[in-house]
């Protein structure tokens, strides 16, 4: 008994290690993408650090000047930028604030640009070695309203609705939004003796979903599942299909993968400013973390896909713009750009400070509601 509680414990423990290690890997992969594109357009880099706290390592380039340090806290990491926050280095031309609006722009989405390729590549790793999964019917609801021309049949793999591709479960949610029960939908499948086919479907209920987290709504109005037990609820059978493509359809899925995965969280950003979903159903970095311990556990493929998300959600909510982030600076550097003037660099800063504590008074919030809720 007690060696499988140790096991268990070893176990929890290094899950909690990988989550820390790719989210460290993840924020690291987006400051070199600042450092890359700096070099690359002639900035003076004064210091890239992995981490924050105090110093483990530090190494100082010998060519450029450039100290490249390790900290003791392995929750983030920065470029820094000579010049990139205040009004000094006026005579160094090197200086962040001294080069070109259109210079520092690239620098800044170089960033989110590192983001998405890591996670694209992963996404084609993960698709090309275990497939991509998608939603198969175990059974259908029987209904004499819906005959079996106009339903989904038993092991039908859902592919595409109304010629658009099925991704994620969200992309349910978009295809059939708006719905009525009645319609009639085009579901391209993949049978189960694996051959491809298109479906008829006639829907079964409304689809009327308030948030992207509704996906309970989809199986119904597909009637994907059994009637079963005292409640007479319809209960949903499905499950994770594995479905494999040549060298270019995987290239392909993965560029939609990323890219619907990239639409998601946009959407959810959108529904949470227009309160149709709750804060209590984002997380902040120990959510995060926890999330992905999760997902290590679960194998291989599962951490993959967890560590893509990861780096497209860095991606699309640091082009945000919300002061102190990426997306923040590009627009004071189109504002320099279009009037020829900055915005003074200590407002600037300020702003950008207030809007850090704001991020991560953020975080600290959502954490604290996602504990509530357990």
């Amino acid at each position: 008994m007690s060696q499988l509680l140790a096991s268990g414990v070893l176990n929890t423990v290094w899950s909690v290690i990988l989550a820390i290690v790719i989210l460290l890997a993840m924020i690291t992969v987006h400051e070199f993408g600042h450092f890359v594109a700096g070099r690359a357009l002639g900035f003076k880099v004064n210091e890239f650090a992995i981490g924050f706290g105090p110093k483990l390592l530090k190494v100082r380039g010998k060519k450029r000047g450039t100290l490249f340090t390790l900290r003791a806290i392995p929750l983030g990491g920065f470029c820094a930028f000579a010049g990139e926050d205040e009004e000094g280095e006026e005579d160094d031309p090197a200086a962040f604030n001294n080069r070109a609006p259109w210079r520092r722009i690239i620098v800044l989405i170089a960033g989110a640009f590192m983001n998405y390729l890591t996670a694209l590549v992963i996404v084609i790793i993960c698709v090309g070695c275990f497939g991509l999964a998608a939603y198969r019917v175990n059974s259908v609801e029987e209904n004499a309203a819906y005959p079996a021309e106009y339903s989904l049949q038993a092991g039908d793999i859902i592919t595409e609705v109304d010629g658009v591709r099925i991704y994620l479960g969200t992309d349910l949610i978009s295809a059939l939004q708006g719905r009525s029960a009645g319609d009639e939908v085009q579901i391209a499948v993949i049978c189960g003796d694996g051959q491809s086919a298109t479906r008829t479907v006639r829907l079964r209920a409304d689809c009327d979903f308030e948030n992207f987290s509704e996906t309970s709504k989809v199986w119904r109005a597909l009637g994907a599942g059994t009637y079963g037990g005292e409640d007479g609820n319809l209960y949903w059978d499905l499950s994770a299909e594995q479905c494999r493509y040549g060298f270019f359809g995987t290239i392909g899925r993965s560029f939609g993968y990323t890219s619907r995965m990239a639409g998601t969280i946009f959407r959810v950003l959108g529904e949470l400013l227009t309160g149709r979903l709750s804060l209590d159903s984002m997380g902040g970095p120990i959510t995060t973390i926890k999330v992905t311990s999760e997902a290590a556990a679960q194998g291989m493929q599962s951490f993959l896909t967890i560590a893509a998300y990861i780096g497209v959600n860095l991606a699309v909510f640091n082009l945000l713009p919300i002061p102190a982030l990426d997306g923040s600076k590009v627009v004071f550097c189109l504002i320099e750009w279009i009037f020829r003037k900055p915005v003074p660099r200590k407002v600037e800063a300020a702003i950008h400070a207030v809007g850090l504590v704001l991020i991560l008074a953020f975080a600290v919030l959502v954490d604290v509601l996602q504990f509530i809720k357990c």
